[in-house]
């Protein structure tokens, strides 16, 4: 009777041993704030998941993940939190698009010979000359511009004054026709007549008079000048 008790009596200390070695490794296992799951691996935990014995992050019915108490955003898994701050891909912000400016043009100078608007020592257009300025008016089209110059000049036969005058009504008559044919502004327009100034030909033509040699040897000297300022926007 004695054997039965004293081995009943060994049998009680050894649960109790194992009960307080169970609970002692429970405790420590709290303090040092690890959490598993039953059949986790200590081989392959993952930092504020518990894992399985694949190493896999283990999930419920529902498929969320099991975090632990240190989880954290920073060790976030983005298979399991793509909410996370850390696995928000940044937006990329689009510039919106910008319209180039339109080139600006240096003034452009515009030289039509006389003789090829005019008769000699006249100021009436002549139907090539009218061709010329309408193919003028159409490059006009492309340009945003504030102010066309028409300038008339002369040969060097005939006096200053009338030369000067015959130079002002061809640039008048250059004028008149881009206004009444081509619908432009008269506001536009700016015209001068320079007569005799700025010869061409230099001193290369030699004579007074009023001979065909001479009158063909200043034709470059007889010319009508046009200036245009602007925006391009097309093909000029």
């Amino acid at each position: 009777m004695k054997k039965i008790t004293s081995t009943r009596k060994y049998l009680i200390e050894a649960i109790v041993l194992s009960l307080l070695l169970i609970s002692t490794m429970a405790l420590a296992e709290t303090q040092a704030g690890t959490y598993y799951k039953q059949g986790e691996s200590d081989a392959a935990k993952i930092p504020g998941y518990n894992v399985n014995d694949r190493g896999v992050i283990s999930r419920n019915t529902t498929g969320l993940c099991w975090r632990t108490r240190d989880w954290t955003e920073e060790n976030a898994d983005c298979s399991c939190d793509p909410q996370a701050p850390k696995c928000q891909k940044p937006v990329e912000k689009v510039a919106a698009p910008t319209t180039p400016p339109a080139p600006i043009t240096e003034p452009e100078k515009i030289t039509f010979s006389a003789d090829a608007l005019f008769d000699f020592d006249k100021a009436v257009l002549k139907p090539q000359g009218k061709e010329s300025l309408d193919d003028f008016a159409n490059k006009l089209k492309n340009i945003k511009y504030d102010l066309i110059i028409a300038v008339g000049y002369a040969d060097r036969i005939g006096s200053d004054d009338y030369n000067k005058q015959l130079s002002m009504r061809r640039a008048e008559a250059v004028k008149n026709y881009l206004v009444t044919a081509n619908g432009i502004s008269p506001d536009r327009i700016f015209t001068d007549g320079k007569g005799e100034a700025n010869p061409v030909t230099g001193d290369s033509c030699v004579g007074t008079k009023k001979t065909k040699a001479l009158i063909d040897c200043l034709a470059p000297d007889r010319r009508v000048e046009i200036e245009v300022a602007g925006t391009q926007e097309g093909n000029y």
